[in-house]
């Protein structure tokens, strides 16, 4: 049983990556395709951060339905897994860049977005762009500090 428990404890901490001779830890989501030239988060002292998301359903890298706000409420959740895996949450996040494919679609990312952080919000830019990978509406990148 003991050396289960060790099993499982090496395994957990491989998934997470390895800190680099610089200090930088490399975390990239298994469901990611190896050929994507990206990792998922990079993480740097108590700073984490985190590549643009699109809103893909777990484990794929298919764009969920439903526009721009059911695509910023996936990005949460994906970004939650992914600070999950590092030891830290939502609430570590302390800023955010939005990307939104049609400016007509920011009521609906923003609420899905104030829902994401219900006290007090990270800073953020928000732009419109000329498309966004896999044809998402929206693309958000973000910074967190484990607390």
């Amino acid at each position: 049983m003991k050396q289960l428990f060790l099993m499982v404890l090496i395994m957990a901490a491989a998934s997470c990556g390895k800190a680099d001779d610089n200090g930088r830890e490399v975390y990239r989501d298994p469901a990611l395709s190896a050929d994507l030239p990206f990792s998922s988060a990079v993480v740097v002292g108590d700073t984490i951060y985190l590549s643009g998301e699109i809103g893909r359903a777990p484990g794929t890298i298919e764009v969920v339905e439903g526009g721009a706000g059911a695509q910023t409420r996936q990005i949460f959740e994906n970004y939650e897994a992914t600070l999950e895996k590092l030891g830290a949450g939502l609430e570590d996040i302390v800023k955010c860049t939005v990307f939104l494919e049609d400016m007509a679609e920011y009521a609906a990312m923003n609420e899905a977005y104030a829902a994401a952080f219900p006290g007090d919000k990270p800073a953020r830019s928000t732009m419109g762009v000329d498309g966004l990978a896999l044809g998402a509406a929206v693309e958000i990148e973000c910074l967190a500090v484990k607390s």
